[in-house]
């Protein structure tokens, strides 16, 4: 009997004790829409570790790339600046980093005189490997392992459209865009040429097969790889130059919106099934060796959809093969429009998951940057429809107001308007972080913006650092919230712009109506002054009311709720009524630039 008791004894503690709870696996339940992201380039966060400021390389900033008084060229960020401020980040309420390029960077590039470095992770030579400049694939590692100890995602910034400048042209070096009918695959250099690439039947044909016959490069310009060069690139067949539509430069239009060099750098022949292929086993391999979660991808815009269609599918199985079953894709698809047309698109014909919103970034610069009325965000909100998988997606979407191509919200509201004194401007910049932590959408905070940072406007001009900076162009500016300036670490959690984008983040991450709610559009105005949306969770019907004020003069007014709603508690800001006025109708309360996020309590 004695076995059999011991048995029993043994079933009965497996039943009665829980399984212990798996943090990873918590971690990647989560869909992308619970995320609170925060965007870092790494070179410009935190320098950990001084020893690879130059990446291993010897010589002068035009060798190594490493110029720390300079704007275009490295600082030192590294992945252990990031890996040791993680307790930051955490604090500041993100839940997923999305990491600026790590590749192995060309370290300069660039006519004489007019040379930068590739500081920013985006003029790639080695696809497989972590730039020496950031560090180790091994740091990398640690990072993500790290980040997914404390519950946070990280998000690898990718690249498919081009690499580094590499490849050069016989016929001249800053070379014009040469289209298909001036200079078609089967003649060199133009109509009136020898016949060259005999049966290729043109890039329609998406073929093995086809392609094979495409291998005279030479229909528009004559390429050539510079003697020293001709192994730059990692993996191999990325030294291939027949990989690539060697046109000239981009003009961002028709065409060569997908075939052209963007400004110099080598763009890809994302057509040929060598190149999808190669493509989607590179990205792949950082999935299967590191676990990230999720990739968000540079100029995607300028890749032709039909690459999509097949990449994209054959990530995310290798994702859920991995057990990631949430990987987040979503697209760079620039567009400084209200209109969500031309991002939309790319959901439906390219079959991207999801794209960077955007159109709410511009519909908050109009709103609360400019002189607009509220009802941008009917525009906004009614497009939505427009999506693949419409309001859903939506809500996917990642949203944000300030980047480090685009510039920062802060600059645009100075530039807009310029009698606005510093306290105007903060309120400005927090009305916009709230709209940005509660709207629809995925946000997405840019490194700095909490820290009062304001840039000189976009690109290199937004790319402050978080560490101590010796940039005489970053350290003049008045930044909000503080009265230092880039020339000192910001790492505190004391700028008012800190503490309220953590208090908003924590107030997004307990309420599922914040997450995945639906949208109900309740005011808008063709001027300055009130936005009232609900959002309403599809599982418990809980309604969070938010009330926005545009306008430089208090406001009162009767916003519509839920016909059930009888009383409202203020979760962040202030404004609304403790109790309806009447069924289906809460009065509230704006001060000036004011903004109240509320949840409607119903009627038993």
């Amino acid at each position: 009997m004695r076995p059999l008791a011991l048995a029993s004894l043994a079933a009965l503690l497996t039943t009665a004790t829980p399984a212990l709870a798996d943090p990873l696996a918590d971690l990647r339940a989560r869909p992308p829409q619970d995320e609170v992201i925060y965007f870092a380039l790494p070179d410009r966060f935190d320098n950990a570790d001084p020893s690879n400021d130059r990446g291993g390389l010897t010589g002068d900033r035009l060798v190594t790339g490493y110029d720390p008084t300079a704007k275009g060229f490295y600082h030192g960020g590294d992945l252990k600046g990031l890996l040791r401020r993680l307790d930051y980040i955490d604090a500041l309420g993100a839940t997923a980093i999305w990491v600026g390029p790590i590749f192995r960077n060309k370290p300069v590039q660039g006519p004489r005189g007019q040379e930068s470095a590739g500081y920013h992770g985006y003029w790639i030579t080695d696809f497989e490997h972590v730039d020496p400049h950031l560090g180790t694939d091994a740091e990398f590692k640690a990072l993500v392992d790290a980040a997914h100890a404390r519950g946070i995602k990280v998000y690898m910034d990718i690249i498919v459209n081009h690499t580094a400048d590499v490849i050069q042209y016989r016929e001249c070096g800053d070379c014009a865009y040469r289209s298909r009918a001036d200079y078609p695959y089967q003649r060199r250099g133009g109509v009136d040429g020898a016949a060259i690439n005999p049966g290729f039947a043109g890039d329609q044909d998406g073929s093995a097969a086809n392609f094979a016959r495409l291998t005279d490069p030479r229909y528009a310009y004559t390429p050539f790889v510079p003697k020293g060069e001709e192994k730059a690139k990692s993996p191999a067949w990325l030294n291939d130059v027949t990989l690539y539509h060697n046109r000239g430069n981009t003009t961002f239009s028709n065409e060569s919106s997908t075939m052209g060099d963007f400004v110099g750098l080598d763009d890809l022949m994302t057509e040929n099934p060598r190149v999808v292929s190669g493509m989607i086993e590179i990205f792949g391999g950082w999935i299967d060796r590191f676990g990230v979660d999720g990739f968000r991808i540079d100029t995607a815009r300028h890749v032709n959809p039909a690459f999509w269609q097949q990449f994209v599918p054959a990530i995310l199985s290798r994702a859920k093969a991995r057990g990631i079953p949430n990987f987040h894709v979503f697209g760079e698809v620039a567009a400084d429009q209200l209109d969500p047309g031309p991002l939309a698109v790319h959901t439906r014909v390219d079959k991207l998951p999801a794209v960077l919103d955007f159109a709410f970034r511009r519909a908050v610069l109009d709103a609360v940057a400019g002189t607009r009325g509220t009802d941008a965000f009917e525009t906004l909100i009614r497009g939505d429809a427009l999506y693949e998988g419409g309001e859903a997606v939506a809500r996917t979407l990642p949203t944000f107001v300030s980047n480090h191509d685009n510039g920062r919200f802060a600059f645009y509201v100075r530039q807009a308007l310029p009698q606005a004194n510093d306290d105007e401007v903060l309120r400005r910049v927090e009305l916009a972080n709230a709209m940005l932590l509660t709207l629809r959408g995925v946000p997405t905070i840019y490194s700095g913006d909490e820290q009062g940072f304001i840039g000189d406007g976009n690109d290199q001009d937004a790319r402050e650092d978080m560490f101590a900076s010796r940039v005489a162009s970053y350290n003049d500016n008045r930044l909000l919230g503080t009265t230092t300036t880039t020339a000192t670490a910001h790492f505190g959690r004391d700028n008012p712009l800190f503490r309220q984008i953590a208090t908003l983040a924590r107030v997004r991450r307990a309420e599922p109506a914040l997450r995945e709610g639906r949208t109900l559009l309740r005011a808008r105005e063709d001027k300055p002054g009130l936005l009232a949306v609900s959002r309403v969770d599809p599982a418990s019907g809980r309604e969070i009311l938010l009330a926005f004020n545009t306008a430089t003069r208090p406001i009162e007014r009767l916003v519509e709720i839920g016909a059930r709603g009888a009383t409202a508690a203020t979760l962040a800001g202030a404004g609304c009524a403790t109790r309806a006025a009447a069924p289906g109708s809460l009065r509230v309360t704006l001060p000036p630039l004011g903004y109240a996020v509320c949840a409607i309590g119903e009627t038993e």
